[in-house]
């Protein structure tokens, strides 16, 4: 089992195709409420992107989005659902979060949601911290889970 880890941008084929299953799979998760989260998933405008590949095929990815001078916003993350339980998705977390510290961003948070029981589980056991009062568009969303963790 070869895994290679690698810093691309939004344009990138491979994450363009993982970024579908994404979304299809929160289509289904997020019931009625995924329009709303949809909006703000844009990936035209992300520089920075990782993307995983397991014997030379693209299993998971993620990206980060500045959010302010010090705080830079993880989205995007994904792994394929055959791809799972392979600690793939702590190889992007941990590439995306020394991304991060280069760039010169001081924390990581990000927004996930309750049902994403999986993604709720890996961000506890990565050092993530549930912030007490949620960031930005997700402030009085009910199912929005907002983490940070100081880089």
């Amino acid at each position: 089992m070869k895994i290679k880890v690698i810093r691309t941008n939004s344009q990138n084929p491979d994450f363009i195709n993982l970024v579908k299953y994404l979304d299809a799979y929160l289509k289904i998760t997020d019931g009625d409420d995924h329009d709303f989260y949809n909006q703000f998933n844009g990936i035209d405008i992300i520089k920075f992107v990782v993307v995983v590949y397991l014997n030379n095929i693209p299993v998971g990815c993620g990206a980060l989005k500045h959010f302010n001078d010090t705080s830079i916003e993880v989205k995007r993350m994904f792994v394929a659902e055959n791809s799972r339980g392979l600690r793939i998705a702590q190889a992007v977390l941990g590439e995306l979060e020394k991304w991060a510290k280069e760039l010169g961003y001081k924390k990581c948070i990000l927004e996930t949601g309750e049902r994403q029981v999986s993604a709720v589980k890996l961000y506890h056991n990565s050092k993530y911290n549930l912030m007490s009062t949620n960031y930005g568009q997700y402030e009085n969303v009910d199912n929005s889970l907002c983490f940070e963790k100081i880089l």
